[in-house]
């Protein structure tokens, strides 16, 4: 598995074909912003490139047909986009703000987008819950909290044999940091992919984690301990 050059997806997808739709999704997400303050991200470049194309960049990552949980979906980066660019996957959003879960709601709606659902829950709460936990082919999540934090957060709900995706900055380090978390968790890095965001909009890299056994059921642990006493 690898990923496409950044700038092919760029000129072919959203720029391309898809760009009614990303023009359409731009200003939706313009429109509730000036009620919820969604994102800060306004100009039009910034949001192609910081927002559609960076959440645009694993689309290839995810297996024909699979089963994706995001957590922390915030205004849809990357759910909203790999949807839009590949409707064969299935999403369930996870998200603790309500006005979030709203816009959410307000872009499904729009391009009547089948197989979305999203639940107004934090991820810890509901990686306790047996119809999320360990029963998705995939986890993602960007610009939620650091990776030993995050992989607490995500692999609960990843079935063994799956993946957790995670979008992070070009900085590597956090990602070897978190090899305890993931050895606990029941995980194994599987793969660094890193790429750069054209015109200087900045290096990323997607980490792929793979689920070689159960996560043990006291994962997460709630309460905040996830990020104040990171694995």
């Amino acid at each position: 598995m690898k990923i496409r050059d950044i700038q092919t997806i760029l000129q072919n997808e959203i720029m391309g074909e898809k760009r009614e739709k990303f023009e359409t999704f731009r200003a939706l997400l313009l429109e509730y912003n000036a009620r919820y303050n969604l994102t800060t991200i306004l100009e039009e470049k910034d949001m192609y490139y910081k927002h559609f194309l960076d959440s645009a960049a694993g689309v290839d990552l995810f297996q024909q047909n699979a089963r994706v949980v995001e957590i922390g979906s915030g205004a849809g980066f990357p759910s909203m986009v790999l949807k839009l660019l590949r409707p064969d996957l299935s999403f369930d959003l996870l998200e603790s703000v309500g006005k979030k879960c709203e816009f959410l709601r307000a872009v499904v709606d729009k391009f009547q987008l089948k197989n979305v659902h999203i639940y107004n829950i934090r991820a810890e709460e509901a990686a306790k819950v047996d119809k999320f936990r360990e029963k998705y082919d995939y986890a993602t999540a960007r610009a939620v909290a650091r990776m030993n934090t995050l992989t607490e957060y995500c692999l609960p709900f990843v079935k063994v044999g799956g993946q957790f995706i995670a979008y992070k900055s070009g900085d590597i380090t956090e990602i070897d940091e978190a090899e305890n978390a993931y050895k606990i968790l029941g995980g194994k890095k599987k793969a660094v992919y890193p790429y750069a965001l054209p015109e200087g909009y900045g290096e990323r890299v997607l980490a792929v984690i793979e689920k070689v056994k159960p996560t043990p059921l006291k994962y997460p642990r709630g309460q905040g301990k996830e990020r104040k006493n990171p694995l």
